[in-house]
């Protein structure tokens, strides 16, 4: 009788009582407030994965896995960068700007990271780079202390925040859908919370 408890317990789902569903992308107003607290309280390395994580666009898998050599050339960071999707296993491209290039080298620099080395090491000596589980819990910190509520945010509002404003100025969705690096244009509506059929019809569009 205690094991079957016990199985049963463990095929309880995780979001069972929780509330799950898209997070929110950040305005701009909300990037600012957290950029200028990082830059103020000196969180040099907060800075650099806030940047990046707004930049590139990547799932927190990929992120948290980032070396120095995949976004660099020689000593200086590279103005564009590819990486391989840990999901889908293609890959995708991103801009790195001004902004992100100088705080990711401030990083760089202030923890004497070498080429080879992941950006953001763990302090854990199981974990070579932080976890997904660590990331999720500075983001919680970060939208928190701007007074926003974390049930709203989480790590892929930092991946849909960007793509989200050039949708609200372009409504270019093919676009959109290379930034993300995703395979179907489903998975691009869900993202952007539009409706299929407005989404197909902007297709048709930017193809012609």
């Amino acid at each position: 009788m205690y094991l079957l408890t016990q199985n049963r317990k463990r095929n309880i789902p995780w979001n069972k009582g929780k509330l799950v569903g898209q997070k929110r992308a950040l305005t701009l107003k909300e990037i600012w407030s957290i950029r200028i607290r990082l830059q103020m309280n000196n969180r040099i390395r907060d800075l650099a994965l806030f940047n990046l994580a707004i930049d590139s666009k990547l799932r927190s898998c990929d992120l948290v896995k980032l070396r120095v050599r995949d976004i660099s050339h020689g000593n200086s960071i590279a103005k564009r960068a590819m990486v391989m999707q840990q999901k889908t296993n293609q890959p995708v491209q991103f801009e790195i700007t001004r902004q992100t290039r100088q705080a990711v080298s401030s990083w760089i620099d202030h923890a004497k990271i070498g080429t080879n080395d992941y950006l953001f090491k763990s302090r854990f000596k199981h974990s070579p780079h932080i976890s997904t589980r660590q990331y999720a819990r500075i983001v919680t910190a970060w939208v928190r202390e701007i007074g926003l509520d974390p049930i709203d945010y989480g790590t892929h509002s930092l991946r849909r925040t960007k793509v989200s404003l050039i949708y609200k100025q372009t409504k270019n969705l093919r676009a959109v859908q290379l930034l993300l690096g995703h395979t179907k244009l489903e998975s691009t509506v869900r993202y952007l919370g539009i409706e299929v059929d407005d989404a197909l019809e902007l297709a048709e569009q930017t193809e012609a």
